[in-house]
């Protein structure tokens, strides 16, 4: 198992959405921690429920969460933005906004803010898509910016193959502090995810992750990374230069 620390790939300008994006998600997971048991409401409120978004049927009520000021309970559609930055755990919230640092800044660099906040909300959306369309009658909400993050790490690969990861390696009882190539890390992850989301088909999905939102924001990452920037990309040169 890998768990990258920091990358060695200075960016030229200060990642001014990364680090908003990482400040917003932090934010509203003090929030969430502040309102105790009532949290769960607020999870079935703004957390994406597959359910409710293929059927346009609100399955909670959601008068008392109106964020968005206006008469009536808010659109369903809005959950598929709230949920991104809302987190079930310090685990989770801690995992993505650490991923989101290391991966988000050199993106956002070779991007610009504008593209790079389109891009990580398209990625997010992505996910949603393919998360909802693996599982499109589940009723479990879906929270977290990892569909989104999943994005910028496929960003990253396909532009920063080789910049070097500082990361903690487990292995049964051996834990070793290493530097890693970008495209190990990220290619052990996807693996991993692809697995992961293949073998839970046709299991009774009682929460946990969601490995298809995780596959979707990369696959989305890829493309919009191939449109956005495909003049930067060099991962295909690589390969071929081997």
């Amino acid at each position: 198992m890998f768990l990258p620390l920091k990358d060695i790939n200075p960016t030229s300008r200060k990642p001014v959405i990364s680090i908003s994006l990482i400040v917003i998600n932090v934010m509203v997971f003090l929030y969430q921690l502040s309102l105790g048991s009532a949290n769960s409401t607020l999870i079935a409120s703004l957390g994406a429920t597959p359910a409710e978004i293929t059927q346009m049927t609100d399955l909670v009520g959601r008068t008392g969460y109106n964020f968005i000021h206006a008469p009536g309970p808010s659109p369903i559609f809005l959950t598929l933005f709230t949920s991104m930055f809302m987190h079930g755990s310090i685990l989770h919230v801690g995992s993505n906004m650490l991923y989101l640092w290391i991966f988000g800044n050199n993106v956002e660099d070779i991007l610009g803010p504008g593209r790079f906040l389109i891009f990580y909300f398209l990625c997010g959306l992505t996910a949603h898509a393919l998360h909802i369309a693996s599982d499109p009658s589940s009723i479990i909400p879906t929270i977290g910016a990892s569909g989104a993050i999943a994005g910028l790490m496929a960003g990253y690969l396909l532009v920063f193959p080789a910049a070097r990861i500082v990361t903690l390696v487990f292995l049964f009882f051996f834990i070793r502090l290493t530097v890693m190539p970008a495209y190990v890390i990220i290619a052990f992850w996807f693996v991993i995810q692809l697995i992961n989301g293949f073998g839970s088909l046709g299991a009774l999905q009682t929460g946990g992750v969601a490995w298809f939102a995780h596959i979707g924001g990369f696959l989305a990452g890829i493309g919009l990374t191939l449109a956005m920037a495909g003049e930067k990309v060099t991962l295909f040169d690589r390969i071929r230069n081997r």
